[in-house]
Order: structure tokens, then sequence, then C-alpha cells
């Protein structure tokens, strides 16, 4: 007769010894995260402060210069060229073609919407009715001479997803700076990205009941809640000791982009689930491409900039 003890003792080997590893990576993937997601923010708050110092905005006074925001739209630009090399490795999974020449000029006129209106005196909506009505007429060319007709509609829709996904929303990270300065848009980006680090590190440790299934397994309504403890914290700290907002709407502020931030890294899952790959690449340690660093930022920017754009006016 078999000993229950024995098998008992067994399966409890077994369980830790399967546990074991997969605790060991979740451990080595948080370290790197903390690490380069430190190093990173450091280094944007950087970037901000000092393009801030160079224009003038830093410190508000009569000097500011009337364009702004100059550096911070070259590290977009570079953000943006590396994110659609990314992309086109996730379509071309899928057999989609992205005319990387034509979306990476599109996106980037599309993100410098606001810095290009300090130079030139044009109406935003016909800047951006114009742009996107020629960026598709340079994917239909493109797709002409490249491939002729085939797969027109998936190319060119691809393409033109690819260009108001990073180029457009890329835009509205600037517009922010632009419009509200550089304190709501450090703000912004500490929420979002601080929400990312608490999803992952509570979900990772102490994540059991699934936010995501179907699209990004590894989410946890646990991570979830970590996610909106940390983006909370961040923007009540940064709107008392930036005097950006009152606390009551920096608490909403942290609580609403702890999920949008949160919907933006979905978004990358599927399209990631899609193309069946884990990362878009594997240049960051702990996080792997460009790409899933600045998803959140991207999809949470248009509502971030409602949001300061909203509060301002009251």
């Amino acid at each position: 007769m078999t000993d229950v003890s024995a098998l008992s003792k067994t399966y409890l080997v077994n369980r830790e010894a399967y546990l074991e590893p997969k605790y060991e990576i979740r451990k080595i993937m948080l370290k790197y995260r903390l690490l380069y997601g430190t190093l990173m923010a450091v280094f944007f708050a950087a970037i901000v402060i000092f393009d801030g110092w160079i224009d003038g905005s830093l410190t508000t006074s009569a000097d500011d210069k009337p364009i702004q925001g100059t550096i911070l739209c070259m590290l977009i630009a570079v953000l943006i060229i590396l994110s659609q090399l990314e992309l086109t490795r996730l379509a071309g999974t899928k057999k989609l073609k992205i005319f990387t020449p034509v979306s990476i000029i599109a996106s980037l006129l599309f993100a410098g919407t606001w810095y290009w209106l300090q130079l030139v005196t044009i109406p935003p909506l016909i800047y951006l009715s114009f742009l996107s009505a020629f960026s598709l007429l340079a994917l239909l060319l493109y797709q002409y001479l490249r491939y002729g007709t085939s797969d027109v509609i998936a190319n060119c829709g691809a393409n033109f997803f690819s260009i108001v996904y990073i180029g457009l929303f890329s835009g509205f990270v600037l517009a922010i700076r632009i419009d509200f300065g550089l304190w709501p848009l450090l703000m912004f980006v500490s929420v979002v990205k601080f929400a990312d680090i608490g999803a992952y590190a509570i979900g990772s440790s102490f994540g059991r009941h699934k936010f995501s299934p179907n699209i990004s397994p590894g989410k946890t309504w646990e991570g979830m809640a970590g996610a909106v403890a940390a983006a909370m914290i961040v923007a009540v700290l940064f709107a008392a000791g930036c005097d950006i907002m009152a606390w009551w709407p920096a608490l909403m502020f942290g609580f609403c982009f702890a999920f949008i931030g949160q919907a933006g890294d979905l978004v990358e899952s599927m399209m990631k689930r899609d193309a069946e790959q884990k990362d878009s690449a594997n240049n960051v340690p702990g996080f792997g491409g460009v790409l899933d660093i600045v998803d959140s930022p991207l999809v949470a920017a248009p509502f971030a900039y409602l949001f300061f754009m909203v509060g301002t006016a009251q």
C-alpha cells in the first residue's frame, strides 16, 4: 500500500524544485527593472530639466525663449526611430510590410507637431489634416512602386497604424512639455512608469488573480493594486513638491493613469501576442525593447494632455 506521507513529501519536493527557478527568474527580472528603470528615469528627468534650463522655462522668467522642447524633441525622434524598427520586426512575423522610410518620416512629422508650430504659423487642424492626407498618399505610392497590388490594404493599414500609434501619440508627450511645462511632463511620465514598476513588483510576488489572461497572463489584480498605490503616491509627491495641482486631483490623476498606463501596456501585449513574440526586442535588460518601455506613456499621453487642459481651464 502506498505511503501517503511519502507521496506528499515527494510532491512538495518536486513542486519546490519547479517553483524555485521561476522565483529566481522573477527576482532577477525585478532587480533589472528597478536598476535600469531608475537609470532611465534619472536620464529622462535630466534631459527634460536641462532642456528647460536651456530655453528658460525651468525658471518661468521673462527670458523664456519662444522655441521650447528642442532637446526633448530630439530624444523623442530617436525613440520613434527605434520603436518603428521594432514594430517593423513584429509586423514582419505576420508578413506585413512596414515602409520604414515613409513611416519614420511621417511619425517624426506627427510627433513634432507642437514643436513645428512654434516655428511656423499654421493652424494645428490644417497641419494635421494635410499631414494625414499626404502620409496616406505617400504610403500608397510606396506600395505601388515596391509591391504593386499585393496586400495593399494590409500593408498601408499597418503602416498608417504605426504612424498614428508611435508618431501622433508621441506628439502629445511633446505637447504636454510645451503647453504645460516640464514639471507636469515629469509628473505624467513618472506616474505611468512607477505604476508599471509597482504592478510588476507586487504582481510577481503576490499576484494570484489574473487581470487579463487572454492578452497578458502575467498581469494580476494584485499587481494592479500595486500600480494604483505607486501611481497615487508619486502623483501626490509631484503635485505637492512642484505645485502642479491640489492633492485630491493628484490622487485622481494617479488612480486613473495607473489603469490607463496598464491599458497602454496591454495594447502592445496584443501586438506581441499576435506576432507570437515575448518582447519587441532584447535591447534593454528586464524590459525587452524600446517599444516595451514607451508603450504605456504612448497611449496615456493624449489622456494626460486632456487632464492638464481641463485642469488648467478651471
